[in-house]
């Protein structure tokens, strides 16, 4: 909601834009993209004529267009005699500009299909919409910002699962149809979705008792480890013990690590069907260990995409998503399932 005498606040625009409000002063400050009336000389107010400009600076960087040419032909936005109203396409004339970049989305609510960032986002929610194209300008401020307040307003479940995933799956299906263009895009979103869940993790409750710990690993030749993260994550919320190995993990050292700590869970992790070992989940599945007449064996978690297609074996399980996961670890705990 605007104030007709005074607008709205820095960072009013930036959480509208999916941008750090550092990001917007720095704009003002490098290229002139400010506000056109500041109501008492020190403190930004923005107008929806100023809005509209920020909108096509947001849209044309994203699209590629450096930030300098973009500035210009962003002030052309607010020049205009009919300057657009804020989430109003723009006239084809300003369109054709920037040949190239898409026409500017209107605003809606939580989901709705987005194109503005260049990826093929879908029907998703208006914080993974933003941080798709933070990430895809590669303001890393902006990212690891939308991130902590993602995880602060819906929890870790909900980020994941419908903030942080679908812009990861997105960036990946660009870059592989566009000749490995947007790899540094999917680095440093990678790098700052890690880096949130691991301080998720941290910030959880420590586990302190002495129950037997879930075994998170990849399978040998499997490098995607970010889906374990989140539940390490989740896991550390409810205050379970994990023992977390990572990327792909060689099979005798995964079978030593298991046997050594007596799991009570496996979750093994594989994204693609060259990945995905059924021989060697069926044989952690079978492990036993204990005193002998009390030997137990863990439940094995087959986590990924790379596990469908196959009957389940005894002693192996198949979750489709992070909220299923824990629900399935939590029971083994005799924990309440719901997440």
């Amino acid at each position: 909601m605007y104030d007709s005498d005074h607008g709205i606040t820095t960072g009013a625009v930036a959480r509208r834009l999916g941008v750090s409000p550092t990001t917007v002063r720095s704009w003002d400050r490098r290229y002139g993209i400010g506000p056109a009336v500041r109501g008492d000389g020190r403190h930004r107010r923005w107008s929806p004529a100023d809005v509209a400009m920020l909108e096509e600076m947001c849209r044309l960087t994203a699209s590629g267009v450096p930030p300098a040419e973009a500035a210009r032909a962003a002030r052309r936005t607010r020049s205009s005699p009919a300057a657009p109203a804020v989430g109003v396409a723009a006239p084809a004339a300003r369109v054709a500009e920037a040949p190239s970049a898409p026409a500017p989305e209107p605003e809606s609510p939580a989901r709705r299909p987005v194109t503005g960032s260049g990826l093929p986002l879908g029907d998703v929610r208006q914080e993974c919409r933003g941080l798709a194209r933070a990430a895809v300008r590669l303001d890393a401020p902006a990212v690891e910002e939308l991130l902590r307040a993602a995880l602060a307003e819906h929890g870790l479940v909900t980020s994941w699962e419908e903030i942080m995933a679908p812009a990861l799956h997105a960036v990946g299906k660009k870059w592989e149809s566009s000749d490995d263009r947007y790899v540094e895009v999917e680095h440093l979103l990678s790098w700052h979705i890690s880096t949130a869940l691991r301080r998720a993790a941290a910030s959880g409750a420590a586990a302190t008792s002495q129950a037997p710990p879930v075994v998170l690993a990849c399978v040998p030749s499997e490098q995607h480890t970010l889906p374990l993260e989140a539940l390490a994550a989740g896991l550390a919320e409810r205050a379970l013990p994990t023992r977390m190995f990572g990327a792909a993990v060689p099979a005798e050292a995964l079978d030593a690590a298991v046997r050594r700590s007596g799991p009570a869970a496996v979750v093994l992790w594989s994204q693609a069907r060259s990945t995905a070992n059924h021989a060697f989940a069926q044989h952690v599945a079978r492990t036993a260990f204990g005193v002998r007449g009390a030997r137990t064996a863990p439940l094995v978690l087959l986590a990924g995409p790379g596990w469908l297609g196959r009957t389940l074996a005894p002693g192996t399980v198949r979750p489709g998503s992070l909220r299923e996961a824990l629900s399935v670890i939590s029971r083994v705990y005799g924990e309440d399932a719901g997440v």
